[in-house]
This record gives structure tokens, sequence and C-alpha cells, in this order.
């Protein structure tokens, strides 16, 4: 089993670059591919970004492609989540979710997920 535990969200200006951080635990968290969703207001939950149980393997939404970095280390059990030029469409509730070894950008594939850190981006 898998615990997570987001944190760095908060509120930033448009064009402002925020870091969040996905804290795992469970002595499994290394076989557990790690992914980054968000939901806005009366929005569906969106994938963002994920990163396979190596690290080795990163997926972007396209519209995040250049724009934000995934990366983990899994001595910390750790997931970061590097976003740069925030926009206010950005705002929203970023989750951590961990499923299995491979990543997917389908929230439907995740077994476990955090609480939830609050980006709010400001024009």
């Amino acid at each position: 089993q898998v615990q997570l535990v987001e944190s760095g969200g908060g509120l930033v200006q448009a064009g402002d670059s925020l870091r969040l951080s996905c804290a795992a635990s469970g002595r499994t968290f290394s076989n557990y591919a790690v992914g980054w969703f968000r939901q806005a207001p009366g929005k569906e939950r969106e994938f963002v970004a994920a990163t396979d149980w190596s690290g080795r393997v990163a997926n972007y939404a396209d519209s995040e492609k250049g724009k934000c970095t995934i990366a983990r280390d899994n001595d910390q059990k750790m997931v970061y989540l590097q976003m740069n030029s925030l926009k206010p469409e950005d705002t929203a509730v970023y989750y951590c979710a961990a499923k299995y070894l491979t990543s997917s950008n389908d929230a439907g594939d995740y077994r476990y997920w955090g609480q939830g850190t609050q980006v709010t981006v400001s024009s």
C-alpha cells in the first residue's frame, strides 16, 4: 500500500514557477508509477504528467510539454512536478496518484491518491 501527501501549492502570479511535491510512504514505493492530475472547479480531473517506477520514462499532457517537468527520487520517496510560466488557467487542485509499475494518463488506472494541493494563479 502507498500513501501520498502533496505539498507546494499556493497563490502565485501569472508567469511564476512552482514546484509541487508528493511524499510517499510504503515499502514498495519504487515499484509504483506516479502521475500528477489536476481538477479545476466545475471541470473533470485531467492528466498533467506521469513517470514510471524508475523515473526514466516521463509522459506529459500535450498542453504541458515544455512547461512542466516531473521527477522522482525513490530513495527519498518523493515525486516532484516543476511548473513554469504559470497561467490563470492552471488554477486547480493538483493531485498525485500511484499505480503499479507503468505510467498512464488515465486517472482510472491509478489506485492510490493524495488529498491534493491547491494552486491558484492570479492574472
